[in-house]
């Protein structure tokens, strides 16, 4: 039976599933695993597991080779590097007047390549800026550019619950969110208070969506006239979870009771 292992190449970046081959790997183990920009310097996060092979499925790349001490050296020296071609292409942008965010530099293992990650409000004519870096570095370059959920997954963080940012932490993909989410789970809509440390709405708000919709359709709708306890109303609030409701009684006066103390007309 194969096992794979789950590397990661970033503290806050994606596991990626390698085939273990030969290899007895535990967690922490460095590893030069192939990749389709050519070999990559990873660890690994995620314990072996025995899987099975399908025909329909992408065949898994290897670990190469475990990691000797002229990798790890190479690995810092990369990670230098990168700080100096990111403070000398910040030099650069600014000098050309370029209305771009430069926030991450990453450069192949073999060193060959460098890849500037940025944000920017629209289009961005950076022909002489990768001219500079050429001349400078030496080596191929590629111009990335992203969106600002991109970046606040790629730099990491806390978000306001105290962890760390779910699109950095284990987030594949960025599902759609809307404002309706919000109202659905009856949330603040202060923009402060609903978005992330991207700006955008908080990923979060899909993940309790569809059971606040389950719930809700077992409540009386906002608006609706019924009969409590304390008598006639209309329903003003929700609070799905309880499975109660706010009722503002004819008199103006709000009471929350149960939905199962409601009586019929």
């Amino acid at each position: 039976m194969n096992k794979k292992v789950g590397i990661k190449f970033k503290p806050t970046g994606k596991v990626y599933d390698f085939d273990c081959g030969a290899f007895v790997l535990n967690i922490g183990d460095e590893v030069i695993v192939e990749t389709e920009q050519g070999l990559g310097f990873g660890a690994v996060k995620v314990a072996p597991v025995e899987y099975e092979i399908k025909s329909s499925d992408r065949p898994l790349k290897k670990i190469h080779r475990l990691a000797n001490e002229k990798d790890i050296r190479r690995r810092y020296k990369n990670l230098a590097d990168e700080k100096k071609a990111h403070t000398y292409c910040i030099k650069c942008i600014k000098e050309l007047g370029l209305k771009m965010n430069l926030f991450s530099v990453e450069k192949s293992f073999d060193g060959n390549k460098y890849t500037f990650f940025f944000t920017s409000d629209g289009r961005v004519d950076f022909r002489q800026l990768v001219k500079m870096l050429v001349k400078h570095l030496s080596a191929r370059i590629e111009m990335r550019q992203v969106g600002i959920r991109n970046q606040a997954k790629m730099c990491g963080g806390i978000g306001r619950c105290g962890r760390e940012l779910c699109c950095a932490a284990f987030l594949d993909k960025f599902e759609p969110v809307s404002i309706r989410m919000a109202k659905e789970q009856s949330l603040s809509l202060n923009p402060t208070k609903i978005s992330g440390q991207c700006g955008r709405l908080m990923c979060c708000l899909t993940y309790e969506y569809a059971t606040y919709q389950a719930l809700k359709k077992k409540l009386p709708k906002i608006g609706k006239n019924v009969v409590t306890a304390s008598g006639k109303g209309k329903v003003i609030r929700h609070n799905a979870i309880c499975n109660r409701i706010t009722v503002r009684l004819e008199g103006g006066m709000e009471i929350e009771t149960s939905v199962n103390q409601l009586k019929k007309d």
